[in-house]
């Protein structure tokens, strides 16, 4: 795992937190929340495509397939 992909998953959850703050404290909780679910989506979807690099080394190391 690279230090550019930590730093890009760390950046989104900063960026999230920072627009979900600014959203709470304007009076839209609800906008607040929905930012929070698709931020956490988009990271997930990252880690899973980093997973599937993984299994796919694994998979190539042992002649899996």
């Amino acid at each position: 795992m690279s230090l550019d992909f930590i730093l890009k998953v760390a950046g989104i959850g900063l960026l999230v937190a920072i627009l979900a703050m600014v959203l709470s404290e304007a009076g839209k909780k609800e906008q607040a929340q929905l930012l929070t679910i698709a931020g956490v989506v988009v990271v997930l979807t990252m880690v899973m495509q980093k997973i599937d690099e993984l299994f796919t080394v694994v998979r190539t190391v042992f002649k899996l397939f």
